[in-house]
Formats: C-alpha cells, structure tokens, sequence
C-alpha cells in the first residue's frame, strides 16, 4: 500500500522526504533525484548506479532494437550533429 505524507519547501528550496517514506524506499543520505515539474506536480525519481553488467546488456538491446527498425550508425552521426547546432 502507498505511504501518503505532507512536507513543506524551507526557503532555500529544501524538501524533507518524511522518514517513514526514506524507510520504505529505501532511501539514503547521499542519493540522487531526478527532478520533473509540470504545472502543479512534481516528481522524484531516484537515480541509481548501473552496474557494468547492466550497461553492457542495456547496449546490447539498444543495438539489437536498432537493427529491428533499420537505424544505422550514421543515422546516429546526423542525429548527434543535428542536436548540437541547437
């Protein structure tokens, strides 16, 4: 079940996660959050470390996922120097 708790913003922009939510999450002095804000909500996604494993087997499946729909490696190229002119 969801753990549903109140906080408030201190006026250097902090928030406190309220403790029994850090317990459940399993949250840690030092962890990292990806911060999404869109009209009146916002969102806190923890960002994890990946293992070498994990990086190696999410490259194949990126690779394998090219192939599937054709892109090739200068598809890549003209997209990498397509977003640095912006």
């Amino acid at each position: 079940m969801s753990v549903i708790e109140t906080t408030k913003m201190s006026s250097k922009g902090q928030i406190v996660i309220p403790e029994e939510i850090r317990h459940k999450l399993g949250l840690k002095t030092g962890d990292k959050f990806l911060v999404i804000g869109e009209k009146d909500v916002v969102i806190l996604k923890t960002i994890s470390d990946i293992s070498m494993n994990d990086f190696g087997d999410l490259i194949k499946k990126a690779r394998r996922e090219a192939r599937i729909v054709g892109l090739t490696k200068a598809d890549i190229g003209n997209a990498v120097k397509e977003s640095r002119r912006h």
